[in-house]
């Protein structure tokens, strides 16, 4: 273990998975306490457990769908009650179905808005709480570039609860600041995970991931732990005078509708 973060203590939401998994393995490396948390894939949530405590790390396996408010309230007190307190969260958990305004199902849309939104509400003002009462405390959002702009077919209403992340990032980095707490946020271009590929035969997803490729400056597309490295950073003390701030990670995409905010 490096020990960047060595002692604190994090949660990451929806980390049994993709970004959410490869955030919790590189905490656990800098030395973190781990809470992982999952909903359905309660064995991929334990293999991540597992790789964490061979590493000699401590970790927390929580069941929780963060769109319940009160399952969200659990999940913090869990945390708080088993580590003593909460030093850094990342409001990872996310979900994705494919839409556009004229075909887009409302219930579909309704759930990423719970998730995607009111997840980040819930679990951040619970975690606020005890970071307000340490002055100390890292929140680290994930949004993606669906939300600030880029020209991506079929995921309007998903860029829309993302561009919420946005906005939230800045408010929470405003009310929160006074009591030592930076809110920052991560928006991941394409990356190489499962939602990558739902909803799509394996033919359309490479033809996706050719395409993102080429839009690329970079002629890549990323890997969950380019995320992960910028989240160790944002949940360090290195970053401590960044708050407010969206950090886009996306190889250089080129496709945007606009680069103006």
């Amino acid at each position: 273990m490096n020990g960047r973060l060595k002692d604190k203590v994090a949660l990451v939401t929806g980390s049994s998975r993709g970004i959410g998994r490869a955030i919790a393995l590189a905490f656990a490396r800098e030395g973190t306490k781990i809470c992982v948390n999952y909903v359905r894939s309660k064995e991929k949530a334990e293999e991540v457990a597992d790789k964490i405590r061979s590493m000699n790390g401590e970790v927390l396996v929580v069941k929780a769908d963060v769109a319940v408010k009160e399952e969200a309230k659990e999940l913090i007190d869990r945390v708080v009650e088993k580590f003593g307190r909460i030093d850094i969260l990342v409001n990872n958990a996310g979900v994705l179905y494919r839409g556009t305004i004229l075909k887009m199902d409302d219930e579909e849309f309704q759930r990423m808005l719970d998730v995607n939104v009111k997840g980040i509400i819930y679990c951040s003002r619970e975690a606020a709480k005890n970071m307000i009462n340490n002055r100390y405390g890292k929140i680290i959002n994930i949004s993606s570039v669906a939300g600030v702009g880029t020209s991506i077919t079929d995921t309007t209403p998903y860029a829309i609860t993302k561009a919420a992340v946005v906005m939230l990032t800045k408010r929470m980095a405003f009310e929160l600041g006074e009591y030592g707490i930076n809110v920052n946020a991560i928006a991941p271009g394409a990356i190489e995970t499962e939602m990558l590929y739902y909803g799509r035969t394996l033919e359309e997803a490479k033809a996706i991931i050719e395409l993102a490729r080429q839009r690329s400056v970079l002629k890549r597309i990323g890997k969950p732990e380019d995320i992960a490295n910028i989240a160790v950073f944002l949940a360090s003390d290195e970053s401590s005078f960044i708050t407010g701030q969206v950090i886009v990670a996306d190889g250089g995409r080129i496709d945007y509708l606009t680069h103006s905010l």
